[in-house]
């Protein structure tokens, strides 16, 4: 079936390099720790890719960024992954979780409407009132239900939670156990080895709520910047398109200039600084590689069905209206500046450029 789910969890989507890896510590007689179901070595090679076992390249950006997340989840701090929106948090603790524990779903999404029962546990109150409180009755949150497999939990977008709901982990990440008074007052569930919490925040959610000290004293901070090297960041961008493509792949024509193109525009935006040198002013709106993987698959689909499926520079300019032009009107200003100075100038020796140029002024003039 899982050629029908859209998208399935890291740990079913690259079960045979798991496997390999598996393999490979097997053979060496690599070190697992307690509750590990990879070495560290192991983990890292499944994010940064290892040619001679055949396992690919899943995470574009600081290298030693993961080097710091293993090390830290071997140990009892809990890690928190900071940064921009679109800069790969999510996929990193997915990744994380996939290779250490075999499990990445585990998670808490954290909302205003977080409760203590999703980071706890509640109740099926039908068996409650038929029975009163017992396991049978008793509903097991992600953390708790990693607290009793020894296995990972995420909690995703943590300070969108209530700062009262966030300190429930306080007790938790420090006890490395969970009291449950309503089964007897002794009543708890203990970790296994090889629990820990991988959190993450957007820096644009500062303020919203802020972490305690007590808590954050409990995680380890990393942060998560935007991809530095354009040809990783193209090389993601390609590969994560053709993925979200999946059988679609092979009726679109995707020229890797306008993958370059694309790339380009957003890095020269993101940073306020063109590749030339040129300073621009910065949208407010957030232009990450994940955006970007959004607008290229959204062309893409468009050539696919409303064109000759060819991917062009006009698709990518009809899709990046969608993401850069939402509700602010200086982005709106500081887009058409960018379409008029440093598109144009490039349109004067590149097709693909006046290609961009041509459709971006009509839909954006």
């Amino acid at each position: 079936m899982s050629d029908q789910i859209l998208r399935v969890p890291a740990e079913e989507r690259y079960a045979d390099e798991l496997a390999k890896l598996q393999q490979a510590d097997a053979a060496t007689g690599a070190a697992l720790p307690p509750g590990w179901k990879l070495s560290p070595k192991a983990v890292r090679a499944f994010l940064i890719g290892d040619e001679k076992l055949g396992v690919t390249r899943k995470f574009y950006g600081d290298d030693p960024l993961v080097d710091r997340a293993i090390v830290t989840l071997l140990g009892r701090q809990g890690l928190m992954l900071v940064g921009e929106p679109g800069t790969a948090k999510s996929m990193l603790s997915e990744l994380l979780a996939a290779a250490i524990c075999g499990n990445s779903n585990l998670t808490v999404q954290g909302t205003a409407g977080t409760t203590e029962d999703h980071i706890r546990y509640s109740w099926n109150y039908a068996l409650l009132l038929a029975e009163g409180p017992s396991e049978r009755s008793l509903v097991p949150s992600p953390i708790y239900r990693a607290m009793q497999a020894g296995a990972i939990a995420r909690f995703e977008e943590v300070t969108r939670a209530a700062p009262e709901i966030q300190d429930t982990l306080v007790s938790i990440m420090s006890e490395k156990q969970l009291m449950v008074p309503e089964l007897g007052a002794d009543a708890r569930v203990s970790a296994l080895p090889g629990f820990n919490i991988i959190a993450t925040a957007n820096l644009r959610d500062r303020g919203v709520n802020e972490m305690s000290a007590a808590l954050k004293r409990r995680f380890n901070f990393e942060t998560v910047h935007p991809i530095k090297d354009r040809a990783f960041e193209i090389e993601l961008v390609s590969r994560q398109l053709d993925e979200g493509l999946g059988a679609e792949r092979a009726n679109v024509k995707i020229d890797r200039k306008v993958v370059e193109l694309l790339v380009t525009a957003f890095r020269d935006l993101r940073s306020g600084t063109t590749a030339e040198g040129t300073a621009i002013k910065r949208p407010e709106t957030v232009m990450s590689t994940a955006e970007a993987v959004n607008v290229a698959l959204a062309a893409a689909l468009e050539s696919r069905y409303l064109g000759d499926g060819t991917l062009t520079a006009t698709q990518v300019a009809h899709q990046f209206v969608g993401v850069a032009l939402k509700d602010n009107a200086e982005d709106a200003k500081r887009l058409r500046f960018y379409v008029d100075t440093v598109v144009r100038e490039r349109a004067r020796s590149d097709r693909d450029w006046k290609v961009f140029q041509s459709a971006a002024t009509a839909l954006w003039g």
